[in-house]
């Protein structure tokens, strides 16, 4: 609408599309956070004041829809980002933030921190290994990164792989619709994308980084002093991702898979 500021500048959509994520700050209440940190801590059984209750490196919490999450999922700026990025009428809202790796300072090994791409169907299969990602994200739309706490460079913040969005869109084009399982992506541990510059997913509770759905990206152990809080929920498309469009109405998730293909 005239006069509104847009969420994202022009600069910041051509750095979604070249580096494939854009940082926003402030993209909810920092008061939101502390509401649902506090019902996160409850769940985790361990006590906030209290290390020696924090035994385990990572413990994951799943789907929340407490009125503090849903009202950080839908601020009206991360709505407009988010029609910025996949196109208006092209994506669902979120009623939970899907799961929430919270991790503690251990000097022990997480176990899940092998550099990845988050895939995107084939769910229904027992083996998580043979979930699989397409050229066309087939059930994805973005990946975002939600930070319930302050996040620092030893506080386990999430590593991503700078541009690396268009490395697996060109190892993807060739299987197709088919698209590829986590296995076959996994066998040379992306190796592909290993030449990349690396980035740190830190700031201040109430970030969120929007991320592309073939950004290469991984966790970490925690070095740092507090716990951290963070969901990592998908964005569903409303339709389709397409890569042809008659009217060339693409969004910077399509053009930046059209860029690494030189489509355009």
């Amino acid at each position: 609408m005239p006069g509104i500021t847009p969420a994202l500048s022009r600069a910041q959509i051509e750095q979604f599309i070249t580096d494939g994520f854009v940082r926003i700050d402030h993209a909810f209440p920092r008061a939101l956070a502390d509401e649902a940190r506090a019902i996160l801590w409850a769940d985790t059984g361990c006590t906030p004041d209290d290390p020696s209750t924090w035994t385990r490196p990572v413990i994951r919490l799943n789907q929340y829809g407490h009125p503090p999450f849903r009202a950080a999922a839908n601020t009206p700026v991360l709505h407009q980002a988010l029609d910025q990025l996949v196109g208006p009428g092209r994506w669902e809202k979120r009623g939970t933030l899907g799961t929430f790796p919270v991790r503690f300072p251990s000097p022990d090994d997480p176990g899940d921190a092998g550099w990845h791409v988050d895939v995107s169907f084939n769910h229904e299969h027992p083996d998580f290994m043979e979930w699989r990602v397409n050229i066309s994200s087939k059930g994805r739309a973005l990946l975002m990164l939600f930070l319930f706490s302050d996040v620092g460079e030893d506080d386990a913040p999430t590593r991503i792989r700078i541009g690396s969005h268009f490395d697996m869109a060109r190892q993807l084009a060739p299987a197709g619709e088919a698209g590829m399982s986590l296995r076959e992506l996994a066998a040379d541990g992306f190796a592909r994308s290993a030449h990349r510059s690396e980035a740190l997913a830190t700031g201040e509770a109430g970030t969120v980084y929007l991320c592309h759905p073939f950004l290469v990206h991984a966790a970490q152990p925690h070095r740092g002093k507090n716990p951290r809080f963070m969901a990592q929920p998908s964005l569903l498309p409303a339709e389709p991702l397409m890569l042809e469009r008659l009217e060339q109405s693409y969004s910077p998730v399509e053009t930046a898979i059209r860029r690494a293909l030189a489509l355009e």
